[in-house]
Order: C-alpha cells, then sequence, then structure tokens
C-alpha cells in the first residue's frame, strides 16, 4: 500500500490528472468505475474561492465514491493560500492538492502555477501557508523546472517535503515546453534515488498505454502515475493497466455496446450534476473521443451534438450500437483542442 499522510491507496495507484474543463464529477465518475484510484477536482483558484465564485465553488462538488479524492488549489499569494485551504477543509476532501505546474499564459500571469518554479522560495512559503492553513494532507503536483536552464525539481522536491507535503506528482517537461516533445522522466528518477526523499513520488506525461505503464514504472521507479489525456474518450485505460501490470496480457478492448454504456453513464451524470441544458451541452465535447476509431462515425457525430434530450441521444447511440457491431477500432490518445480544454494538469 501507499500512505499519503493517513490515507491508503493500493500499491503503484493509478492517478486521474485534475484537468480544466474535463475532470469534473460525471467523467470522474465513468473513470473510477474503470480503475482510477485517485482523482482530483478541476483546480481552482484560490482568490475565487476567497470571493465564493460561484464557478469555484461548484469545483467543490465531490461524491463519496470517489474517495480517496483530494481537491487542488492554484495561487501566487500566501494568505489567499492559507484561507482557500482552510475552506476546502469545510467540505472535507481526503487531501489538498498545489498546483504548481499549470503552464498556461493566463495563470502564469498571476504568478500562480509554473510561475512559481522561477522562485522556489515562494513555492516553500506558499506551500508552508497551506500545509498550515489545513487538517489534510498536502501533496503538489509540479513540472522539471521553468525552462531546460533552470530544471530545480530535485530541490523543489527537498524543500517542499521539508516544509510538509505528504506527495509529489511530477510532470516530466518543463514550463516553456508546455507539451511539446517528449516527457523526460530521468530527472523523475533522481529524485525516487535520493535517500532523503521518503515521501511517494508520482510520475506524469506521456501514459497512454499498459506497456508504456510497465516499462516507465520498471524503468524510473516512480510509486505510482498520474494520467490525464489518455482517459479522454477512453477510461478503460485505468484497468487495461492494472491488468496488464498484474497478468502481462491485455484486456479486450472495450466493445461499442461498453463505448456507448460509458457515454450513457456519463450523460446521466452530466444531466443530474449540471441539469438538462448544461448537462447535455457540455457532453457535445465528448462524443469525438468515446466514438474515435470508428469509420464514418462523423454522421452520428454531428447529430449527437445536434440533440437536445437524452431520449434524442439514445435514439442516437441505438444506431451507433447497430451500425457498428462487431467494430472494435484501434487505441489512440484523446485529442482536446486548447479551444475545448484548459489543459493545465495533463
Amino acid at each position: 500500500m501507499i500512505n499519503i499522510g493517513k490515507i491508503q491507496i493500493p500499491a503503484f495507484p493509478l492517478l486521474l490528472a485534475p484537468m480544466e474543463d474535463v475532470s469534473d464529477p460525471p467523467f470522474r465518475y465513468v473513470c473510477k468505475q474503470n480503475g482510477a484510484d485517485l482523482m482530483y477536482s478541476e483546480f481552482i483558484s484560490s482568490e475565487g474561492l476567497i470571493r465564493d465564485a460561484i464557478k469555484s465553488r461548484q469545483k467543490l462538488d465531490f461524491f463519496e465514491y470517489e474517495r480517496p479524492f483530494g481537491i487542488q488549489i492554484f495561487g501566487g499569494d500566501e494568505e489567499a493560500m492559507a484561507m482557500s485551504a482552510r475552506i476546502v477543509d469545510t467540505v472535507q476532501p481526503d487531501l489538498v492538492d498545489i498546483n504548481f505546474g499549470c503552464p498556461v499564459k493566463k495563470v502564469v500571469c498571476k504568478g500562480a502555477g509554473a510561475a512559481v518554479l522561477k522562485d522556489i522560495d515562494a513555492m516553500t512559503r506558499l506551500t508552508s501557508a497551506v500545509v498550515r492553513g489545513t487538517t489534510l494532507p498536502v501533496t503538489v503536483k509540479t513540472r522539471l523546472g521553468w525552462d531546460d536552464q533552470s530544471k530545480n525539481i530535485e530541490e523543489v522536491a527537498e524543500r517542499l517535503q521539508d516544509v510538509g507535503i505528504a506527495a509529489l506528482t511530477i510532470h516530466g517537461r518543463t514550463r516553456a515546453q508546455l507539451y511539446k516533445g517528449e516527457a523526460d522522466w530521468t530527472l523523475i528518477a533522481r529524485i525516487k534515488e535520493n535517500p532523503r526523499i521518503h515521501i511517494p513520488i508520482f510520475g506524469n506525461g506521456d501514459i497512454d498505454s499498459p506497456e508504456k505503464a510497465r516499462l516507465y514504472r520498471d524503468r524510473y521507479g516512480v510509486d505510482g502515475i498520474m494520467i490525464g489525456r489518455a482517459a479522454i474518450g477512453y477510461p478503460w485505460i485505468f484497468n487495461e493497466i492494472k491488468h496488464y501490470l498484474r497478468t502481462g496480457e491485455h484486456l479486450p478492448p472495450p466493445t461499442i455496446e461498453q463505448r456507448t454504456g460509458a457515454i450513457r453513464d456519463h450523460l446521466v451524470r452530466s444531466v443530474e450534476w449540471k441539469g438538462p441544458v448544461v448537462g447535455i451541452l457540455e457532453m457535445r465535447r465528448h462524443y469525438t473521443n468515446y466514438l474515435k476509431g470508428f469509420p464514418y462515425v462523423k454522421e452520428f457525430r454531428n447529430q449527437l451534438v445536434q440533440m437536445k434530450t437524452v431520449e434524442e441521444i439514445e435514439e442516437v447511440l441505438q444506431q451507433v450500437q447497430q451500425r457498428y457491431a462487431g467494430f472494435v477500432p484501434e487505441r489512440f490518445v484523446a485529442e482536446f483542442s486548447s479551444e475545448q480544454v484548459n489543459d493545465c494538469a495533463y
């Protein structure tokens, strides 16, 4: 077992990355059903929480079946981060996670997210403020550094552990890289090899298959992995990895019935949580990824995004099942454009 404070999760856990405009409760539900061990909220602005902004407050919502569950916050002001940690305490998740990795300009310009990588002293103070402001375990997600000339993650890991974090997730890219190129896990491995480090270290970046999960586990020695984009439209990735690590064999790919079943589960939860109008509207971004790889599926996708009731969507899904009965598409990695999702935590 892996311990994060008093939380126990399975050995070599699979974490679902917090993804802005993606990892809401309906999406998390289908991932939990398919093997995600630890999940997080979308990242929440500390200033938004303090202002009582509706969108920020709504992101605090989670359900008991999601446990163990963490709420992720970001910000560049110590007092605001401490106050937001106290607010998070009131909804009683299992942990508080700090985002020091988001590379997008609107976050970095506020001195938050990956911007803090340029000032380790500030990162340490912000983290310490959150640790003091909550009774929950505090974890951090960050990157290797700001750019190739300032890969300071080894110092970051030691200093954040010293001020009390209970686990660290590292995305194997710098802020300057954004999501380009291949993630570099060699520095993550060096942190795991550091005799001073005793907290769990989780790796993130480019895990999109069971084979790669096993390779990176064995090569870099991480305590677990965090998965982001590979789970969008393909929540089965978690159980596929677990089965492969346990047996060395692949699970059969999901059938069209399982795919449409996941769409239905996602849709029902979306409507229950957001209401029929917004719930149906925001599901539209997911159909492409759930159905990617099926030939000539565009006609059905176009119908799905035009439907305005659950009943109409169900009729189209029935047609999809009939049309693609027995067809199994190749594996893929979901592709959300920057307009569709703010991918701060992949």
